[in-house]
């Protein structure tokens, strides 16, 4: 198991997530194409998959487009910008990902922005 699949935890392979989400495979490439979403092919099978934590009951968590455009802008790989939404911080205290959960997309875009200076 990789270190990024290793801290995100639980993941939602595509199938997964357009039945969560109640829309077609065709509309969650989508929205992996439109940047509303990130998924890393994971696993022994390399299957691609979406972190469960991007989502709140069956929605896209709102604030995670935004959030993903700012990180993609620094420069950020999706595989970076996963490990940066997951990984604890001290300062939050938490995970980038929970603050996002608990509505503080403001200070979070603020910490992703000045990681591109």
């Amino acid at each position: 198991m990789s270190t990024v699949e290793s801290l995100v935890g639980d993941w939602l392979p595509l199938p997964d997530v357009s039945e969560l989400l109640n829309v077609s495979i065709t509309k969650v490439h989508g929205l992996l194409d439109d940047r509303s979403l990130l998924a890393l092919r994971i696993g022994e099978r390399k299957i691609r998959s979406v972190p469960a934590g991007f989502f709140v009951g069956s929605q896209v968590l709102d604030s995670l487009k935004g959030t993903i455009s700012v990180l993609v802008d620094a420069g950020f790989t999706d595989e970076e910008a996963i490990v940066w939404l997951f990984t604890d911080d001290e300062s939050l205290p938490g995970r980038p990902v929970d603050a996002l959960r608990e509505g503080r997309k403001t200070e979070i875009r603020r910490r992703a922005q000045s990681l591109a200076w």
